[in-house]
Parts: structure tokens; sequence; C-alpha cells
């Protein structure tokens, strides 16, 4: 007893002691924007915010590496981090990474920009969706637009104002020393890790108020893009629609021209929802989507009125333009691969003139079944045919005459002529078939 005592007591006094708390070590959220800015990227960086500020991380950690992308998505992405009750912290990385055209907006609305050694920042002046300059009073009022809205992003964090009108203004470019150098970014760091040693207990300005960023030894949470919107992000690309498009057709057309096949209808059915989804996140060019319909319309007519491929052929120049246009090719190089225009045009060609259209011109072809298939085949006589007896035609026995010398059971015949179900016979060897020897049924 006297044991259980001191152990008891030993416990109790180890619950009085203070614990460590989990709570105090400080937690990042990391998040990668990796490509072009649209509105899935958009849709995933606020997510993320909002999941930090639940989770009351020490700072949001954004590593961005963008060619750029669409005006709308950016400034959803620059809302966010501009709201985000955390401390936002966005970091070009890793070495050739870079922050162009919407990228320098983005890194303009965070609290802190760092960079990694071999990154570049800049050229961000505003282009219409074809890539060419905007002009006229449009484009003064876009080009102005952007540069009071860089400016203001920069001059809200202490950073180079003039730089970044510059930026805008003649996509002026330049390295991660030298954007530490200018006070374009705040620091550079070679990973993670250093980068949050780095800034531990910083303090950041908004307009209202200061935060304090609490990054030493944090564990950091990695949220990668959940499937569905990798999937989504996926189809956002100019080639995938146009595949998706050439898939849709294939299988549908094939479908009408094979009514009952059902797997092409089903796989050309899901293909053009997913073309649908694909085209309309992307600045889609009406007049490719136009050629592609005409080009469709011709390879359905070449189908009916049989021009030889003619009419294919002019379908073929219609889907190459259209995939061409389909897209208008941006700052961010959007547009569908050449590689693919060209095999499109070819395959189609062949699927539509050697496939589709035999097999058209075959559904179309009268059926051949029952007795009429009988004139010309050949059989036996069993029995005497003088003029009238029995033949062995086609599988079955026939009544059947001849009109010339008896013919002996036996005898190797071939039908002639059919009267109602009376076959006309003559031996083999003496054996004519006239094209009007075919009668009608009475």
């Amino acid at each position: 007893m006297r044991l259980v005592r001191v152990a008891l007591a030993f416990v109790a006094v180890l619950a009085l002691l203070p614990q460590p708390s989990l709570a105090a070590t400080p937690h990042v959220l990391r998040a990668d924007l990796d490509g072009v800015i649209n509105n899935i990227t958009a849709a995933y960086v606020a997510s993320e915010v909002s999941r930090a500020e639940s989770d009351q991380s020490g700072a949001f950690l954004l590593v961005l590496n963008t060619p750029g992308g669409i005006s709308t998505s950016m400034d959803d992405i620059v809302t966010s981090l501009l709201n985000s009750k955390v401390p936002v912290i966005v970091y070009v990385y890793p070495s050739g990474a870079r922050a162009a055209s919407a990228g320098l907006f983005v890194a303009q609305a965070a609290d802190v920009v760092a960079m990694a050694p071999g990154t570049n920042i800049g050229s961000a002046h505003p282009i219409d969706a074809t890539g060419a300059d905007l002009t006229g009073d449009l484009g003064a009022k876009v080009l102005n637009d952007a540069v009071t809205r860089v400016r203001s992003l920069a001059s809200m964090h202490g950073r180079n104002a003039d730089w970044a009108e510059d930026a805008v203004r003649h996509s002026v470019n330049i390295s991660a020393e030298e954007a530490i150098r200018l006070h374009v970014a705040d620091l550079e760091a070679n990973d993670v890790p250093s980068l949050l040693a780095t800034l531990d207990n910083r303090t950041v300005s908004r307009p209202s108020g200061t935060l304090t960023i609490h990054t030493a030894g944090a564990i950091v949470t990695d949220e990668p893009m959940p499937f569905w919107q990798v999937f989504l992000g996926a189809l956002i690309d100019p080639t995938i629609a146009a595949l998706l498009l050439l898939l849709a057709a294939y299988g549908i057309i094939t479908e009408l021209t094979s009514p009952g096949a059902i797997l092409p209808g089903v796989v050309g059915g899901i293909a053009a929802v997913l073309a649908v989804v694909s085209l309309a996140n992307l600045p889609l060019n009406i007049a490719g989507a136009l050629m592609l319909i005409v080009a469709l319309g011709l390879f359905v007519a070449d189908l009916k009125a049989n021009t030889h491929g003619i009419l294919s052929a002019g379908g073929v120049v219609a889907l190459v333009l259209g995939l061409a246009f389909l897209i208008n090719t941006g700052p961010v190089g959007l547009g569908v691969s050449p590689v693919l225009i060209a095999l499109s045009g070819l395959i189609s060609f062949g699927f539509f003139v050697f496939f589709v259209q035999r097999i058209w011109i075959a559904r179309r072809r009268p059926a051949a079944a029952g007795s009429e298939t009988l004139v010309g085949a050949s059989g036996e006589a069993r029995q005497d045919l003088a003029p009238e007896g029995f033949v062995f035609v086609g599988g079955a026995l026939w009544k059947a005459t001849t009109s010339g010398e008896p013919i002996h059971a036996g005898t190797p015949i071939k039908v002639v002529g059919r009267k109602g179900l009376r076959l006309e016979v003559v031996p083999r060897e003496t054996a004519t078939v006239e094209p009007n020897t075919t009668h009608k049924e009475k």
C-alpha cells in the first residue's frame, strides 16, 4: 500500500507540471500555383486561403511559377490574397520559375514577395486575346487600369511602384537579384525552410493594421490541388478541347451510320459534354467554331451525295482552319498544337472517305435475302426434270423447271430465273444468267 501511495503521488505531481503545447507550434499552409492562371487555379487559391484562415495558420505560402493567364482570374486571386486574415507569402520557386504577366500582379498582392535564385519577374504589358497590342481608346483604358492597379498593389506593400509601372507599360523583366536590389521583391531564399526561418517574427503592414509572421519551426502543410480541379484544369487546354471535339464527332457520326453500335455513341456523347466544359473556360474564337461546323456539314454532305471524296477534301480544309483559329492565341501561347491539326486533317479524311462512306453505302444497298439470292446459285437436281422436279439449292429443296433438254437426277444445275416459288434451272455447264431473268413474285 505504501508503494501505491507513492506511485499515485508521483502521477499527481506529473499532472501538475506544465505540458508542452502542440498549439504553440506554428503551422504554415502551402499551395502551389504552377502554370497558366485561369478560373480553376483562382478557385483553388481562394479555397486554400480560406483553409489557412480556418486553421489559424501562421502564414499562407503560395509557391508561384506562371507565365500569366486570364486577367479576370488574376483579379480573383489578387482579391483573395488582399483579404486574407493571415499573412501571405508569395515565393517564386524553384530556380527557373517566373512570375510573368498576371503573375506580377499576384506577387505584388502578397505581404511578402520572395524569389529563388535563377527566377525572374515582370513582362506584364496587357495585350488582347490574339496576342496583339491593344490600341486606341480601349488600349489606353486597359493600360491605364493595369498601371493604376499594379502601382496600388506595390505601394500598399512599400515596394517599387515605378518599376512595377514600367513592367506594365514596357514589359520589362528582371532577375531575382535585380528584384531585391530594386525592391520589387523583399528577399531571396534558396528553399522553403530557409525562407520560413528568415521570415519568423517579421511584421507586415496592412491598411487595417499589422500582422506578425510566425514561421520558426513551422509545420508546413502542403495542400495540393484536389483531383477534380486537376481534371478540370487538364481539360482547359486547347489541344485537349480539340481532341474531345474530334472524338465527339467521330463517335456520334459512327453511331448514326451504324445504329445499335451503342459504344461509339456513348463515347461521343461524353466527349461532347467534356468539350463544352473545356471550351467554356477558353477564349473561343467564333470564326473557328463556325468553320468546324462547316467541316462537319461537308463531311455529312459527302456521305449523302457520294462525291468520291471531293466534299470530304473541302471538309478537311475547313477542319484544319477551324482548329487553327478555334482558340484565340494569347500571351501564354494558347492554341491547338499544329501537329494535332495536321494529324486531325489526315485522320478525318481517311475516316470519312474510307470508313464512314463505306458503311453508309453498305447500309443503303438493298437487302439481299431469301429467294432473291438464288438467281445465279448452283445446286443439284434431286429428281429428273422433264420438265419439272425438285432441286437442292441454297440448303433447301425447291420445285424447279427446265425449258431445255430433260435434266437427270444428280446433275449439277444453275438457277437462271424464278417465278414465284418455282425456280428455272439449266445444267451448270451450259448456264448463262441474263440480267432480266429474275421475276417478281406474284
